[in-house]
């Protein structure tokens, strides 16, 4: 599926019932669309920044075996609209979105503790978030067209928020 002035269609959420975090995105790129795939463009950060944080190889694992680790780690991730109109992939062009049931977090995850928002537009609905019980953060986001920050800068405001929901666990607690 490429973008374009079509409706253009999310991915459903990946998360388990021992979710602790959730990673909020706006809405995938063209290249997450095309390979079906939450950031799946090779300039975002989002996988770098969680494999250091969980000690896991994520840019080097196949996309399954990526999922099934950060669930493991009780990481989820989704995004805060399910569908949209935009050409290209800035969040700036997205026209007509149609809201995800961000509550379903809480009733599919009833653990979750932390919500991220990866960047500004994401973060547009943090209200809707933290309403429901869950501490909610705006980091900055992992995108390629964020690169007024290098990885580094990134890496530590989302080290602090993972921790904050207790991660990375105890490896011999999950292993």
């Amino acid at each position: 599926m490429t973008a374009g002035s079509a409706t253009l269609e999310a991915f459903p959420p990946i998360l388990r019932a021992d979710t602790r975090l959730v990673v909020l995105g706006s809405f995938p790129g063209v290249a997450s669309l095309e390979a079906r795939a939450y950031y799946a463009h090779p300039r975002n950060q989002f996988w770098p920044i969680a494999g250091q944080i969980l000690g896991e190889p994520f840019p080097e694992l196949d996309y399954p075996e990526r999922i099934q680790r950060l669930l493991d780690h009780g990481v989820g991730l989704w995004d805060v609209y399910g569908a949209c109109s935009r050409e290209g992939s800035l969040d700036s062009a997205i026209r007509e979105p149609v809201p995800n049931d961000l509550a379903r977090l809480t009733r599919e995850a009833p653990g979750l503790r932390v919500i991220i928002h990866n960047g500004a537009e994401s973060a547009r609905r943090i209200r809707e978030t933290r309403a429901l019980g869950v501490e909610a953060l705006r980091l900055p986001s992992t995108s390629p067209a964020n690169a007024r920050l290098s990885l580094t800068e990134k890496l530590e405001p989302w080290r602090a928020a993972f921790a904050r929901a207790g991660l990375p666990r105890d490896r011999s607690a999950t292993n």
